[in-house]
């Protein structure tokens, strides 16, 4: 599974591999002008302090310059060539990664974090605009200032090479000790915001029932765990990079040492001395910057494999076969249905049809499995048995966007999103027409409502609707349902939050989608929100009881109070 995310990742990356080429190249003309310094000092010390030449002096300065000035250049267009490779990876993954965001609740596949997808593309494009590729793409010339520093000296060259190796063993050393940290330190972060995500959508339970103080309690040891898993993993990296940079300045001190011993023994001349010193120094450079960001390396390593395992368990979807608009039919067949990620089945072998035109109540006790069977009608919960069509055509036979213009779904939770209560109700379509959004507020009964608001259609709602009661955002919602004349309009407790007003403009609602040759499903615990059906379908642990007309189903399922003698619908109030 891994190996097919991974090669999505990879193929993403393949398109930049004329980028990746020209950095290369950019790579090995800098390390070739990183020998500026060493062969300027060399030659300072053999020939102009000899001569006494002040002209090659200021010649080999001019030409020096030159050089370090090519290399400024250089270095910052690499690094510049990288900061856009890292943007075209997040174009290229940023769509299909939202879109992990949005689907994986609904497989199941979520992780605790539901955010963390992204921040594991945001690590990606962090790390490849950081300093650790740069590094990476230097460590392959190594070995050629090892030889040009055998090249000085056989003693300079063992030297240079001794060192490289003992990085070579830091640097495997830091990956294995900083792996099983940094995912300790990546679990203890998704519970961290878990939590804190969880405070944010509950604050005003928290306030009110005082659960804010344990709350932050529970919090804070989550954070604590992570902050301490944070420190083990920077104080390993840390205490490595620290070690790897203070072994490479005494190792250059030592080559300094050994430079000069083979001077006072005629073994080389003192330029000597200073040179090798800044070559074996630069040589060992690449494995020092490669340690002191192998954290980096090693979080973008881990979001990497994260990102490739969400994509091989979230394959991009296919764009079907368009299929005209249904008219005619919904048809349930034998359909069983399990949360996602879930094996127990809450709805078990359910069959009807319904005719357009026709309204259907959908009634029974708490956790009969009403919410889960119209999840599946609207194409939420794919059923693990059984179809749902549309005019014959099963619901997997479309794809999201061009099924969703045909269905109106108004969840028990109402969520607007953060934009004026125009863009919500259509549905944020940017070519929607204000004539197509009124008609929408007037057939669920809520113009009026909206005009009465600060600025009308105008009116800019926070997140989750912020700014409008708990029955003002069902009241939007319903709008946003009818929005479009949809053919199968799904009523999840749509009356919960409303006044008689409300109850009465959602039954008009009801009547209008029939009216027009709709379909529309309603769930309900009170039976006024059935005034507007003609069929019921009562459930009962997960199964169908009865189905048929609304006053014979009834008949059935009603019984009086013990007490008042009330009517009321059996165990569903």
């Amino acid at each position: 599974m891994t190996t097919r995310g991974s090669v999505e990742i990879a193929s993403s990356l393949a398109r930049c591999r004329t980028a990746f080429i020209g950095v290369a190249v950019m790579s090995g003309l800098i390390n070739v002008l990183y020998l500026t310094g060493s062969f300027f000092m060399l030659e300072v010390y053999d020939r102009v302090i000899p001569s006494r030449s002040v002209p090659t002096l200021i010649g080999l300065m001019v030409l020096a310059l030159v050089l370090y000035a090519f290399q400024g250049v250089l270095e910052m267009l690499r690094s510049r060539i990288l900061a856009r490779v890292g943007a075209a990876l997040d174009e290229a993954l940023s769509a299909r990664v939202f879109d992990i965001v949005v689907r994986a609740p609904l497989k199941g596949a979520a992780p605790g974090d539901g955010l963390l997808p992204l921040r594991d593309l945001d690590q990606l494009r962090a790390f490849l605009a950081g300093t650790g590729p740069s590094a990476l793409f230097d460590l392959p010339w190594m070995p050629i200032y090892v030889a040009i520093c055998f090249l000085f000296h056989p003693l300079i060259g063992v030297a240079a090479l001794a060192g490289a190796v003992i990085l070579a063993l830091l640097t495997y050393l830091t990956d294995r000790s900083t792996r099983e940290p940094s995912q300790t330190s990546t679990g203890h972060g998704m519970r961290r915001n878990g939590l804190a995500e969880a405070g944010r959508r509950n604050a005003e339970v928290l306030a009110a029932m005082g659960m804010q103080g344990r709350f932050a309690t529970r919090w804070g040891a989550a954070n604590r765990d992570y902050m301490t898993s944070q420190q083990r993993v920077s104080d390993v990296a840390g205490g490595f990079g620290a070690g790897s940079k203070v072994f490479r300045m005494a190792l250059q001190s030592g080559v300094l040492a050994l430079g000069a011993w083979l001077v006072i023994n005629n073994l080389a001349s003192g330029g000597i001395i200073i040179a090798s010193s800044i070559l074996v120094a630069r040589a060992l450079a690449p494995a020092e910057l490669a340690i002191a960001n192998w954290k980096g390396f090693v979080q973008a390593r881990q979001s990497w494999a994260r990102l490739s395992e969400l994509f091989a368990r979230l394959p991009a979807t296919g764009q079907p076969h368009a299929l005209p608009a249904p008219t005619q039919a919904l048809t349930v067949e034998g359909i069983s249905i399990a949360p996602p990620g879930a094996q127990r089945l809450v709805v078990q072998d359910v069959s009807f049809g319904l005719k357009a035109g026709q309204g259907l109540g959908v009634i029974g006790p708490s956790a009969s499995g009403k919410s889960s069977l119209v999840r599946a009608l609207v194409g939420v919960w794919p059923p693990l048995r059984g179809k749902v069509r549309l005019d014959g055509a099963a619901l997997d036979q479309w794809s999201s966007a061009d099924l969703g213009p045909h269905i109106g779904f108004l969840p028990q939770e109402v969520e607007l999103f953060a934009g004026t209560v125009a863009e919500n109700i259509a549905r944020f379509d940017p070519q929607a027409e204000s004539v197509d959004i009124i008609a929408a507020a007037r057939a669920a009964g809520v113009h009026d409502l909206i005009l009465r608001l600060s600025e009308g259609y105008d009116t800019r709602l926070g997140e989750g609707g912020a700014g409008l009661s708990a029955g003002q955002r069902q009241r939007v919602g319903l709008a946003r349902a009818l929005y479009g004349d949809p053919f199968l309009v799904v009523l999840d407790e749509p009356n919960a939050n409303l006044d008689n007003e409300g109850e009465h403009a959602l039954t008009q609602a009801i009547l209008g989608v029939r009216k027009r040759g709709g379909i529309c499903v309603v769930v309900a615990h009170r039976p006024s929100a059935l005034a507007a059906v003609d069929l019921i379908l009562m459930m009962a642990d997960g199964r169908a009881q009865a189905f048929g007309p609304k006053d014979e189903v009834l008949k059935r399922v009603l019984r009086p109070a013990p007490a008042q003698g009330a009517v009321t619908l059996q165990e569903s109030a």
